[in-house]
């Protein structure tokens, strides 16, 4: 079979939208439309017409142009020839006239002729025409520059001209994790984003690279206003992008790259690099391993291979079966799908202790709706077959009541908070979460495990099961496991975490009551690692939730963090509460909301004088007035925690850099390492603060970070940077009050340097304490010492002017 440009073009119109069960039947129903026209083109009508046409536009289109060129049968086959024939004729170049007045046209598909084909308008919407045939865009007027939307980021550079052409067109293919993850031609990965962690999407079938407004305005990205807009055909349609964001870095692979990115009035992908950006840097995406090889501008070759799960959802499984994840597969038993039993018998037993002299306390059963009853039916019975609980004849007896979970299903939880107020608490401390997360510096590779029920996997000592009894109106019952919401609980499995792993604890496993983190630097020792946490399970006889354990990963939600190769994060997921907080409306809500605000406190520079308003409504006697500050306060805070920065951890066997500042309103100080942010602390002044003299109140900054920071800076040696010269000289000076003489007491416990840089160089640490690159900076004449130390912190600068 010979093909030169295929049918005719009416002919090509008819068949695109049917469906046909094989090629020849395809063909067979070509040959007879081109038939059936060429019969057409010999009536005698058609000459009529053809020359009442021919006469009008007083020309003659024999032996015109390739544009008047169409195709017809010939006897004869010359050029091509396919290595399979179906006895159909070929076709030649021939000189016809185009399709005029009175042209034969195919018929027109239908129902009846058994396609459920219907034509779209991609102008108007509208079914029944296509968009060549669309009577609206024929009554359209000449092109209008569509309006431009508010500029997204941080700030506006408006042109001073502004063409009226029309706007050059581009094209978009992907505008989700979901879009991507489905393309073969595109790769996924999360990178810093002018300092911000993002989502880039590598995507070769995109003539342009292209920005989130949302993104855009949370990473306080520069638009600019562009001279003619773009007008994006994506899988929504047409989107018109009429501002550029210029020079914007990506940092991949620990260099820095440039990209003009183009704004999408959208919140999908983050960051979609093109075609543009990839020819710029060599790109080429390898498919089967989607992998992405780069060439840095500086020629440094730079290679990045994602993990196939989307990093969109941190939450989902890389596999969804136990055989199917390495090493895993070797401990099928540890994941059973429901607890095989009793616990055994271990050295630490939960023990409820009493404080002397309580007496038995018993409460008549809750009053239930008849789908709870049934609910505890099932699950009294599912305990009582288990050996869970037991049939009691105790004193005791605790109501029960049914919470709803988030996957809509009912959890019984028993109502011991009488028992808890006379059980003597146990003292056995709980790990701080940041010293857990301070141990995970230089991990590249995760792995988590969630236990099983994890408390159900702790037996209760034989004497204390009665003290656990509860009442239903099916009957008397005790626990021999620990129940949910006994107060010593956390403590007790806490301990009994830390016996089974003490040998491997902070060295490859850190651990947080029923949630085991394994983390590796390699792949090899991560092996390695997730089979002694394995074999330690087995031993032990704990069993782990598959559906909720990850395995092999490079980014981890843990704790309401989220844990990568570069730092730690905020977990989006965790701080949508936040965001989505109404406005307080009592003294009760503010604290609910300070105290959940206040947990990512480190992330956030000048918490505690942000929040100064909404604190000072309190204190006792204090009206609660809520006024244009609370308010200022309230969404200012809201948004420094949707849009925290990422957090280096810190090397314990390295230096560290401590600036310090102070003013009538608190405290504040920011911890460095490498020239990146640990942490950052702030507190508001006292009662008795707010009467020292400003020398007091910067030496109290000092004071404030070496308390707050001592297990990190003592033993290190320490640079302190503060705006107040006279502290340099603070081990020198010879009068003291008393208050300076405590302070310096311990202040010569820690090997530290005090340095001073002027108020006007504040811009240069409040940059360093947002972003590992100083991106922009006014240029002002700085004294030579400010120089000299500027030049010790090693900073890149970049004139904006010469890009």
């Amino acid at each position: 079979m010979r093909v030169l440009r295929g049918p005719n073009r009416g002919i090509r119109t008819y068949l695109v939208p049917q469906t046909f069960d094989s090629l020849r039947t395809m063909i067979s129903k070509a040959i007879a439309l081109e038939n059936e026209r060429v019969g057409w083109e010999n009536s005698d009508s058609y000459k009529r017409k053809r020359a009442m046409s021919e006469s009008r536009q007083g020309t003659s289109h024999r032996g015109g142009s390739a544009q008047s060129q169409s195709f017809r049968s010939a006897p004869r086959s010359t050029g091509y020839q396919g290595n399979r024939s179906f006895g159909s004729p070929t076709y030649q170049r021939s000189n016809m006239p185009p399709p005029g007045p009175g042209s034969w046209r195919p018929p027109a598909p239908t129902q009846s002729s058994g396609s459920p084909f219907v034509f779209t308008c991609y102008s108007c919407g509208k079914t029944g025409h296509k968009a060549s045939e669309c009577p609206e865009k024929k009554n359209a007027g000449p092109y209008q520059t569509p309006a431009r939307p508010s500029a997204p980021g941080g700030s506006v550079q408006r042109p001073q001209t502004r063409s009226s052409a029309p706007p050059t067109r581009g094209r978009l293919n992907n505008l989700t994790a979901e879009d991507a993850l489905e393309a073969p031609d595109v790769v996924t990965g999360e990178f810093l984003v002018n300092s911000s962690l993002a989502t880039v999407l590598f995507d070769s079938g995109a003539t342009r690279s292209y920005v989130s407004s949302k993104f855009a305005t949370q990473a306080s990205l520069v638009s600019v206003a562009r001279r003619r807009p773009i007008l994006t055909s994506s899988p929504l349609g047409e989107i018109s992008c009429a501002w550029i964001c210029k020079a914007v870095s990506i940092l991949i692979g620990g260099l820095e790259f440039k990209a003009d990115l183009s704004v999408l009035p959208s919140s999908g992908m983050d960051v979609i690099l093109g075609m543009d950006w990839l020819t710029r840097h060599s790109g080429v995406i390898i498919c089967k391993p989607r992998l992405v090889r780069l060439t840095h501008p500086g020629g440094q070759l730079v290679e990045f291979v994602p993990i196939r799960s989307p990093t969109s959802y941190l939450h989902s499984l890389v596999t969804k079966s136990v055989e199917e994840v390495p090493v895993v597969r070797e401990y099928p038993d540890v994941f059973p799908e429901e607890l095989p039993g009793l616990p055994p018998v271990r050295a630490i037993e939960f023990a409820i202790d009493l404080i002397p002299g309580t007496a038995p306390i018993a409460k008549a059963p809750y009053r239930m709706s008849g789908k709870e009853y049934d609910e505890l039916k099932k699950q009294l019975d599912e305990l009582l077959e288990k050996g869970f609980i037991r049939d009691s004849v105790s004193p005791w007896g605790a109501p029960v009541l049914f919470v709803k979970k988030k996957d809509g299903t009912m959890r019984m939880c028993i109502d011991y908070r009488d028992l808890n107020a006379v059980t003597i608490k146990n003292k056995y401390p709980l790990p701080r979460i940041d010293d857990l997360l301070d141990r995970l510096k230089g991990a590249k590779h995760f792995s988590k495990i969630d236990l099983r029920s994890g408390y159900h996997q702790m037996r209760i000592r034989e004497s204390d099961i009665p003290k656990t009894a509860f009442v239903t109106r099916y009957g008397h019952h005790e626990f021999t496991v620990v129940s949910f919401g006994l107060t010593n609980a956390p403590a007790y499995f806490m301990n009994m975490m830390n016996m089974i792993f003490m040998k491997e604890l902070d060295q490859c496993v850190v651990v947080f009551i029923d949630d085991i983190l394994i983390f590796s630097k390699t792949r090899e020792e991560h092996e390695q690692h997730l089979r002694i946490v394995l074999e330690k399970l087995r031993e032990n006889q704990l069993y782990g939730k598959f559906s909720k354990c990850e395995f092999w990963l490079e980014k981890v939600a843990f704790l309401g963090h989220v844990l990568t190769a570069e730092g730690v994060s905020v977990d989006p997921e965790k701080v949508e509460a936040v965001s989505n907080w109404k406005t307080p409306r009592n003294a009760t809500e503010i604290r609910s909301f300070l105290g959940l605000a206040g947990y990512y406190r480190r992330f956030m520079e000048n918490f505690s004088k942000i929040a100064k308003p909404m604190t000072g409504l309190l204190k006792n006697n204090t009206p609660y007035e809520w006024d244009d500050k609370c308010e200022a306060s309230f969404q200012l805070l809201k948004e420094k925690l949707t849009t925290a920065p990422v957090l280096t951890l810190p090397d314990l066997h390295k230096d560290f850099v401590v600036y310090c500042d102070a003013s009538r309103q608190g405290l504040g100080c920011v911890l460095m390492q490498d020239n990146k942010v640990v942490s950052y602390a702030s507190r508001q002044l006292r009662a008795h603060e707010e009467n020292y003299p400003t020398h007091d109140l910067e030496l109290a900054a000092v004071v404030h970070a070496l308390k707050i920071w001592r297990h990190y800076l003592m033993g290190n040696k320490c640079k302190i940077y503060t705006d107040h010269k006279s502290l340099k000289y603070i081990f020198t000076q010879m009068e003291l009050n008393m208050r300076q003489r405590r302070w310096l007491e311990l202040i010569k416990d820690y090997e530290l340097e005090i340095h001073y840089h002027p108020g006007k160089a504040n811009v240069v640490a409040d940059a360093l304490s947002r972003k590992s690159y100083c991106n922009l900076l006014t240029g002002e004449e700085l004294s030579a010492e400010l120089c000299a130390e500027m030049e010790q912190l090693r900073l890149d600068f970049v004139d904006r002017t010469t890009e």
